[in-house]
């Protein structure tokens, strides 16, 4: 079961969680999407992330692994 959040809330969240990732202190996610057709459960991606200083080699690996984290907790509303 997960827990509902808008996407100000997740943006939010995943934010936090991407920037304590290493190398990913200065990247920054500008949105969520809500994917189409999935009704329950990982129903959002991370479409869009601004770099900053950080390496896209780094920023990539976070990416996917803050989206399994956060993926398993919250669904977009």
């Amino acid at each position: 079961m997960t827990i509902g959040r808008n996407k100000a809330e997740l943006t939010q969240l995943a934010n936090e969680a991407l920037r304590n990732q290493p190398g990913c202190e200065t990247a920054r996610i500008t949105g969520l999407q809500l994917m189409p057709d999935v009704r329950s459960g990982r129903n959002w991606e991370i479409p869009n992330v601004v770099l900053g200083d950080s390496l896209i080699s780094d920023v990539d690996r976070a990416v996917i692994t803050v989206h399994h984290q956060l993926g398993r907790k919250f669904h977009l509303l």
